[in-house]
């Protein structure tokens, strides 16, 4: 029989039924589990909550804690977890290929790897067509870095302030948040330009972002002309003017920024940036790791909410479910440059893992998964927006599809981020309620909603009534 929730905090929130009941948890009691945490395992992989939880199980967009608790998951293991926690149609395809054969690596064929590239490849507009698998995100955007260069012999690549690409040495010159930063030498021949933020930068409006909600600040704009757009662009090209050689090898961007915390650019803005970064001789980076495979609902990549065609596409996370597998994405000319030397990757395009990708590509198709990542995120961006105009400590609900964005502010004319210890409170309450999610921004100022992709309107309904729980809560202790 599946324990009931224990809850300190007391809300009108009921969690959905769910039918499945975990097994019994059989492994160390937690205070073991700490212990060995903090003897045995790297200090800097730190921990959520000021109770850490001990996850034993998970189903869909439930996790259960090893007392048998049950959280609603709406952050997926850091956008990771796309179709659901062991969805039985890739649990199923995984463990017939665990039977079948692991690993041969790429000195021989075998049939999963042809397979899968067809079928990715077959998603992507030409002439991205040609695909090098990877086991990681970082992985990815480092040999996207590598081909970039290789492939223009240039050297310099410009990338978004708050942007992040991956905590490898090489990827750390892209990733421009400060938290990640360490104080050795990394980033050589990488250029940040200002952030497009419509929320937190100086322009923007209420008129700019491609997202049912519109920020509440004041627009300058007219009909056809975004001036917010054309102000980002010209600081756009002052940083080619001045901070970067006369020809560059690329410029790189995610859709949607992820660890910033869904921070949204203005419609048009990488149209024209691309244009301006391949006059120089660059080429362009769409890092899909969060916002790829059908999550922004309205198409299956986010680069095409924008309009544009990339030159090379970075995938990750989702693409295998919380399996570890990577892929970069070009055209075959881009691709040849790495193939005069030598370039090996051991573990990447495994049989394993292309079983594990097809299968995933199967879920998001046959239970509709792009769809509901529209409808479902439409409908909670929209409940959220009821808060933001309730309460004046919610600055900014934004994103498209299942990738959400609430920027909390001290108050909505100064937009100063809430000091992190009243987040905690807030974000622990969620916790306290059932609701897991994320956080993100350069102050750890916006909570980040990025569910697995099967998520009904009724888990929504959960969850806007537990955060909106817990933001009156934060009233009642600040009066």
């Amino acid at each position: 029989r599946q324990q009931r929730w224990k809850s300190s905090v007391s809300t009108r929130a009921k969690m959905p039924p769910c039918d499945f009941v975990p097994e019994k948890y059989q492994s160390y009691p937690y205070e073991r589990m700490q212990k060995i945490r903090e003897q045995n395992i790297s200090p800097s992989l730190r921990m959520y909550y000021k109770k850490p939880l001990l996850l034993h199980q998970g189903h869909m967009q439930w996790l259960f804690d090893y007392e048998g608790q049950r959280y609603l998951d709406l952050f997926a293991g850091i956008v990771t977890v796309s179709v659901g926690h062991c969805h039985p149609k890739v649990t199923m395809a995984t463990q017939k290929q665990l039977a079948r054969l692991w690993h041969t690596t790429n000195i021989y064929m075998h049939p999963s790897i042809q397979e899968y590239a067809e079928k990715l490849t077959s998603l992507l507009p030409d002439p991205l067509k040609v695909v090098y698998l990877t086991n990681s995100g970082s992985e990815a955007n480092d040999l996207a870095m590598f081909m970039a260069r290789l492939y223009t012999r240039n050297f310099d690549i410009i990338c978004f302030r708050g942007a992040y690409h991956g905590g490898s040495p090489y990827t750390l010159g892209l990733t421009s948040v400060g938290l990640y930063k360490h104080g050795v030498a990394n980033g050589f021949g990488c250029s940040t330009t200002m952030l497009p933020d419509i929320f937190r930068g100086p322009w923007g409006g209420s008129r700019c972002r491609d997202s049912p909600v519109q920020t509440v600040r004041k627009c300058s704009c007219s009909e056809g002309l975004c001036h917010a757009n054309d102000q980002y662009i010209e600081q756009f090209k002052d940083t080619l003017n001045t901070s970067v050689p006369k020809t560059i090898a690329g410029f790189i961007a995610e859709p949607i920024q992820g660890v910033n915390g869904a921070v949204q650019y203005p419609r048009s803005f990488l149209k024209e940036a691309y244009q301006l970064v391949r006059e120089r001789g660059g080429v362009c980076i769409s890092d899909e790791v969060q916002t790829g495979f059908g999550r922004t609902g309205s198409h299956f990549w986010g680069f095409q909410t924008h309009g544009v065609v990339p030159d090379i596409v970075t995938l990750a996370k989702g693409i295998g479910n919380g399996f570890p597998m990577a892929a970069v994405v070009t055209t075959k000319e881009i691709a040849s440059s790495l193939a005069q030397n030598l370039h090996f990757n051991t573990f990447g395009g495994s049989p394993l893992a292309c079983v594990v990708g097809a299968a995933v590509l199967d879920a998001i198709e046959e239970d509709g998964l792009q769809k509901n990542s529209e409808d479902v995120g439409t409908y909670m961006l929209l409940e959220l927006a009821k808060l933001r105009d309730k309460f004046e400590i919610v600055g900014d609900v934004r994103g498209k599809g299942l990738m959400i964005g609430v920027e909390m502010v001290t108050d909505k004319d100064s937009r100063h981020p809430l000091p992190a210890e009243e987040i905690s409170q807030i974000w622990e309450d969620c916790r306290e309620m059932g609701v897991l999610i994320g956080r993100g921004g350069l102050y750890s100022q916006t909570f980040r909603i990025k569910p697995p992709m099967c998520i009904t309107k009724k888990d929504v309904d959960f969850a806007v009534e537990v955060f909106r729980t817990a933001l009156e809560r934060h009233m009642e202790r600040a009066a």
